[in-house]
């Protein structure tokens, strides 16, 4: 019987704060990937620096964006790792520990861990931009935005692998490809004008088309800041929603 988990069910993310930690504990032992999270951000930057210094500060802001959307694919990763190759969910669920607890514990072990070369990353954008505090402030709110579209994804994801060899690969390409082929990296008015409504409702370049109307590098017109910051806002909302609700419905199951 599982009567702990039971009471632990009547109260949401019931045990967030125990296994948050527990998450830290084991992701601060992953000293590669640590050591590799920011290589296709550097990658990308090196070659703007190269090609177009001018363009700089817009990177860096899409670095710090196109990291906070990487967090999904870690969650992905993690989630269908312990799930699959561990079968630890069921043991940490034995416990008074909410399925929605164990979502969110482990998003936010993954974010602590590494978020400070997100933090460095975003100091050298602030060297470059120069941001206003409202500049400043909506960064935030993009970056943390992102975030909870993308471990929502990810997570939701995690639960449709059977076999770890089909993870990395798949994980990988959805969150480069969403990542880096939209504008997030250039300036949106690069990007074809008909298509500009589709990635306008793409989390992480909806959330740089705001920074870069904010910081002067794209003019965007009010129907599309209206699009992107709708658009945002309302992903943030269902996904984590959703992601709840299936946590809830097939953590231990799937």
């Amino acid at each position: 019987m599982r009567t702990s988990g039971a009471a632990a069910a009547s109260r949401p993310f019931g045990g967030l704060a125990a296994f948050f930690w527990t998450e830290v504990r084991v992701q601060a032992h992953e000293e590669l990937a640590m050591a590799t999270s920011m290589t296709v951000q550097g990658v990308l930057l090196v070659f703007v620096w190269i090609l177009n210094p001018g363009l700089l500060g817009v990177a860096l802001v899409g670095a710090v964006i196109f990291s906070m959307f990487t967090m999904g694919q870690r969650v992905l990763n993690e989630a269908a790792y312990v799930r699959i190759d561990h079968k630890a969910n069921e043991l940490y669920l034995a416990g008074p520990l909410t399925p929605e607890a164990y979502f969110l514990g482990m998003a936010a072990g993954v974010l602590l861990v590494y978020l400070a070369p997100v933090v460095v990353v975003a100091g050298l954008a602030e060297a470059v931009v120069h941001f206003t505090v409202r500049e400043a402030l909506l960064l935030v709110g993009c970056a943390a935005a992102v975030w909870v579209t993308a471990i929502s994804i990810g997570y939701v994801f995690s639960t449709a692998f059977r076999d770890n060899r089909a993870i990395w690969a798949y994980s990988s390409l959805f969150f480069n490809v969403f990542g880096v082929l939209p504008p997030v990296f250039y300036p949106i008015g690069l990007f074809p004008g008909p298509l500009r409504p589709i990635v306008l409702l793409m989390p992480p370049s909806a959330a740089t088309a705001l920074l870069q109307e904010a910081i002067g590098a794209a003019h965007l017109p009010v129907g599309a800041i209206a699009l992107a910051a709708g658009g945002l806002a309302t992903e943030v909302v269902l996904l984590f929603t959703f992601a709840t609700f299936w946590a809830r419905r097939t953590v231990r199951g799937a």
